[in-house]
């Protein structure tokens, strides 16, 4: 059925909107980029296999004005996930800080 994934910036209490992602699609140790995209924007169709998202959480912070050291704790994250059942919705949250994130299959 496809993919969404949202972010919650848990510093400031909202949706981290504008964020830049890219996802892949993996075998082993080799990705390939399948699209990159803005928070926001649209839903994936996806085939069973194994997939990376790459949320830019570094330069999400820094947009918005928080004072990072350098190097930041965090820059990107990348969370693997597989997909076995093309007939239903694969939701991937991320709930970020610039210290950390968390994340679950989601509805």
């Amino acid at each position: 059925m496809g993919l969404s994934t949202h972010v919650l910036d848990t510093m400031h209490g909202c949706p981290a909107a504008g964020m830049g992602v890219a996802l892949y699609t993996t075998q082993g140790e080799q990705a390939t980029l399948v699209k990159r995209f803005t928070l926001n924007a649209d839903n994936a169709s996806l085939k069973a296999g194994t997939y990376r998202l790459v949320f830019d959480v570094k330069a999400y912070f820094a947009a918005k004005g928080v004072v990072l050291p350098e190097p930041s704790f965090l820059d990107r994250v990348s969370l693997d996930f597989g997909v076995a059942h093309t007939d239903q919705h694969y939701h991937v949250p991320l709930l970020v800080s610039p210290w950390s994130y968390s994340t679950y299959r989601g509805s």
